[in-house]
């Protein structure tokens, strides 16, 4: 039953919660041990939030899930966790993390109980309403960065890494439903009423504009961020920002993939590399004087 459980919190949807460090290493406040603990603490409770929503998420479409390809294996779907135990765990660690994040920061933990009660709300009955359910999705990783943002002093953070975050946020999220349909096909709506909503035509008109709007956005935030070097060296991370996003449209067009855009990050190497290529370059960049004192 611990293994279900474990499962069921989907650990490898944290890697979502790396948005809370955004403030952090983009306000160029990585060095400061206070602030770089501070933030961990805060990843760490979003970690468990979001696990307390997932519990609730599973249990809420459980009868669903059961006519799923592949989400029929799921712990509570499949009978392996109760339900009454997922409930309670939910319940205890949702209750836990709001008082942890209360006593991190009051602004931190009312961000963090928007975060919650946005996501249950989105369980229930949000995630049925078209365009709707993928703007509370693109919130959520906006209430992130806000919440990394409160946890710290920050001195210059550019209000474009908002805007790029809620466009790159849609661009997976529309991207995931196109992957559902083209997965499902004339099943799709058993699964997700939503998905009546959506054609792959629509879905594809939408993922041109956001993904068109996520390059402009980044491009603009790399030449007139105040607190970027003067030379515009972070230009030179676009690159990575454009294969990103072309990977992931191929993926999800040519290879038939991307219904969990987090495993794919975590499982395709290219973008693996493509990633972990940009987040070296933002630090080289942003941390270069740091970097070379320590030789």
């Amino acid at each position: 039953m611990l293994k279900a459980l474990i499962q069921s919190m989907r650990p490898k949807q944290w890697v979502k919660n790396v948005f809370v460090l955004a403030a952090l290493v983009f306000d160029r406040q990585l060095t400061n041990w206070t602030a770089s603990l501070t933030t961990l603490l805060g990843v760490f409770l979003f970690c468990m939030l979001s696990s307390s929503v997932y519990l609730i998420n599973d249990v809420a479409d459980k009868k669903a899930d059961q006519n799923h390809p592949t989400k029929k294996d799921r712990p509570i779907a499949s009978g392996k966790l109760p339900v009454q135990v997922a409930i309670s765990v939910a319940i205890i660690i949702m209750v836990v993390s709001l008082w942890l994040a209360f006593r991190l920061s009051t602004s931190f933990g009312i961000i963090s109980s928007l975060y919650f009660l946005m996501n249950l709300a989105y369980s229930f009955k949000l995630k049925h309403i078209p365009l709707i359910d993928v703007m509370i999705i693109a919130t959520g990783f906006v209430l992130r960065v806000a919440a990394g943002v409160s946890l710290i002093e920050v001195e210059r953070f550019s209000p474009w890494l908002y805007v790029t975050t809620t466009l790159l946020a849609l661009f997976i999220g529309f991207g995931k439903r196109r992957a559902e349909i083209a997965c499902l096909n004339e099943n799709a709506n058993q699964h997700r009423k939503v998905l009546d909503g959506y054609t792959l035509e629509f879905l594809d008109q939408l993922i041109t504009i956001v993904s068109s709007a996520t390059i402009m956005t980044y491009s603009l935030y790399t030449f007139s961020a105040p607190n970027l070097p003067q030379n515009n060296s972070m230009m030179l991370t676009i690159p990575f920002v454009l294969y990103g996003l072309f990977r992931y449209l191929y993926l999800i067009k040519v290879q038939k993939s991307g219904g969990a855009p987090e495993e794919l990050i975590l499982s395709d190497k290219p973008l693996h590399i493509c990633v972990l290529c940009w987040g070296v370059s933002v630090l080289v960049i942003f941390y270069w004087s740091s970097i070379v004192s320590l030789f």
